[in-house]
């Protein structure tokens, strides 16, 4: 297990984009991204920084591991 990158929210928002999300709305900081196949909703917020804790929950929603994570990046 590869150790967990620091990442902005737009590096974040462009490598779920490579797996099929699309922004879906914004309020605030946060954007929804969806996804049809399988049907999936995360939310990524718009921070300079994501935390660990944060982006190894976004991780774990969109259902990659964090190897696959960084190969996206």
């Amino acid at each position: 297990m590869s150790k967990l990158p620091v990442v902005s929210g737009a590096e974040c928002l462009k490598a779920l984009e490579k797996i099929g999300f699309v922004v879906n709305r914004q309020r605030g900081s946060h954007i929804i991204l969806v996804r049809e196949e399988p049907k999936t909703t995360v939310t990524v917020p718009q921070h300079n920084e994501l935390d660990r804790g944060t982006l190894r929950a976004i991780i774990r929603q969109v259902g990659l591991t964090v190897d696959e994570f960084v190969e996206l990046l």
